[in-house]
């Protein structure tokens, strides 16, 4: 099954509850997604549920 963000896509997380980064989508597999930070080039695999399509979007799961 293919997941709803493509490599290459901007997608914001929510880090610690309050604090939002954006990163890059670089692939999908197993249902994980590997994700690039934009800020440091750091890297990370979170599932869908964990991902927002924009900053505004993260910002109101904080709520």
């Amino acid at each position: 099954m293919a997941g709803k963000y493509n490599p290459g896509d901007t997608v914001y997380i929510v880090s610690s509850v309050k604090w939002i980064k954006e990163a890059k989508v670089l692939k999908y597999s197993g249902g994980f997604y590997t994700l690039q930070f934009t800020d440091t080039g750091g890297g990370i695999k979170l599932r869908e549920s964990r991902l927002f399509p924009t900053e505004e979007d993260a910002k109101k799961s904080t709520r």
